[in-house]
């Protein structure tokens, strides 16, 4: 195939939708600097419907990345829209989450909509594009630039009802979406962490700063008006998972690491299991540190 004929399939598939039309979304264009013109591929009735966005650094812990999966699955289980800026880390954990949930994501690129940045989610991207929605105001061909990742961050906050920073350093590009968040009266939620990692500096200093601490799921699903009741019914367990949740019955409170150790499982093993039996709805999280098992 010539240069030719890849650069006209994808100008088919690139679509075009500006302020003045029916299909702009109407939150979007509640923020000062809305932009006029939008470029996707995919689903774009999306644009009409609710969302909230997750977000968070590119380097990321375990803890980060389940979490971040684990709220972006909960919100697309509940019909909303999942937004990210497809980074690397927390924001692909989103997306990931909300696909993996079978729901709705959009995301938000800082180039045109026919490049991928990060290459390394080419796969990523191209399952967005099947079953979601990637966005961007620069036209095709736009390549990456440093200015163009803060100035996008605007789209992801103005898209959405809430955003929710999961995991950030003091310097990280989230804490800029936070801040145009709170700055276009959405409401900001953030997931506090260990106080010694530097992982946590920036969303433990956004809770300082008086932004709402997300303890559970929950905490993202009821400032949006909805319960995990709403979404998708808990799902059978699977042999690994009934154990551990018998073991939390049991004991009532558990550690992370006190199921580890209960298991000889390293934590690796154990926080997608943890974080499965959440969706679920079999135990919650508190501070995201103890798992507790629901009556």
């Amino acid at each position: 195939m010539n240069a030719g004929n890849h650069e006209g399939r994808e100008e088919g598939r690139i679509q075009v939708v500006s302020a003045g039309q029916p299909l702009y979304p109407a939150l979007l264009k509640e923020i000062r600097d809305y932009p006029k013109t939008l470029y996707y591929i995919g689903r774009g009735e999306l644009l009409k419907g609710r969302c909230a966005s997750v977000v968070g650094s590119r380097t990321t812990t375990s803890y980060g990345r389940n979490t971040a999966r684990a709220i972006a699955s909960a919100l697309a289980s509940c019909g909303i829209t999942v937004v990210s800026g497809m980074a690397a880390g927390i924001d692909s954990c989103a997306h990931s989450g909300a696909l993996d949930a079978g729901g709705k994501t959009i995301a938000v690129l800082g180039t045109g909509v026919d490049l991928c940045y990060p290459k390394d989610n080419a796969v990523l991207k191209q399952s967005i594009e099947a079953r979601g929605l990637v966005l961007s105001e620069y036209p095709p061909g736009t390549g990456a630039a440093r200015h163009h990742f803060p100035q996008r961050n605007r789209i992801i906050s103005g898209l959405s009802e809430v955003t929710c920073v999961v995991q950030a350093r003091l310097r990280s590009g989230a804490l800029i979406t936070a801040e145009l968040a709170a700055d276009q009266g959405r409401e900001v939620l953030a997931v506090p962490g260990n106080i010694d990692s530097q992982y946590h500096m920036g969303t433990n200093q956004l809770i300082r700063e008086g932004v709402q601490a997300v303890t559970s799921v929950d905490d993202v699903l009821s400032f949006m008006g909805l319960s995990r009741a709403e979404g998708r019914p808990p799902g059978r367990l699977s042999q690994t998972e009934e154990l551990v949740y018998q073991m939390l019955q049991q004991r009532g409170e558990m550690s992370a690491e006190e199921i580890c150790l209960s298991l000889s499982r390293p934590p690796g093993y154990l926080m997608p299991i943890l974080s499965s039996l959440e969706l679920k709805g079999h135990i919650t999280s508190a501070a995201g540190k103890f798992f507790l098992a629901n009556r």
